[in-house]
């Protein structure tokens, strides 16, 4: 569960970017936040994976205070939450297959069960057949696969999702949501959607 309580969040400059916060997402729950861009929204998505701090309230995953973990509690933390962003963000020199494996490399895990994970995670998001193909030879629906699987690498309890829809069509937008939607029924993962189009928000959040 996290849980969020009069949160807020101020810039160096004296910006009030974040202002008493209270919200309850419960194990499972598919959640969004939505507003006009520059509200805050994904500030707060980056103070629930600790990428960044906030300075009044509290701010707890499974009963943890964030801002009070160590080192290797926000390691624990940030490999729990995966997270998905609007660019793709994958390495055009690594193909599809290496592009998944790269947090399981990053983490020591084993060749046979990097091998076992991202073939698995390439059949789920319905890229089986592109192990070996590279970035750029990839539609954009298909890159916002790539990057799904790769942050289910880790088996997280938690996908943070910035902006994840907004720069596909109408109808790959459809597809991504109703393949989240399907990876929420099969694994029970919590999905936290950071969005400024309320048709995401109808569709995500049913």
């Amino acid at each position: 569960m996290i849980e969020i309580k009069h949160l807020s969040k101020v810039w160096p400059d004296g910006g009030n970017v974040l202002h008493d916060i209270n919200l309850t997402i419960s194990d499972g729950d598919v959640f969004a936040l939505v507003g006009r861009s520059g509200a805050g929204k994904s500030t707060l998505l980056r103070c629930i994976n600790a990428l960044t701090d906030y300075q009044e309230g509290s701010l707890t995953v499974d009963g943890q205070e964030v801002r009070e973990m160590n080192g290797q509690e926000l390691r624990e933390l940030r490999k729990k939450c995966g997270m998905i962003f609007q660019q793709f963000s994958l390495l055009e020199r690594k193909t599809v297959y290496e592009n998944v494996a790269l947090p399981m490399r990053c983490w020591k895990k084993s060749k046979k069960e990097i091998d076992e994970k991202v073939r698995s995670l390439l059949d789920l998001v319905g890229l089986g057949d592109k192990a070996d193909a590279r970035p750029r030879n990839l539609s954009g629906g298909q890159k916002q696969r790539v990057a799904i699987a790769r942050a289910l690498t880790m088996e997280p309890d938690i996908l943070l999702c910035d902006e994840a829809t907004s720069a596909l069509d109408p109808n790959t937008t459809n597809s991504i949501l109703d393949l989240l939607d399907e990876i929420n029924q099969k694994t029970g993962i919590t999905i936290i959607i950071v969005t400024h189009q309320m048709e995401v928000v109808r569709r995500a959040c049913r």
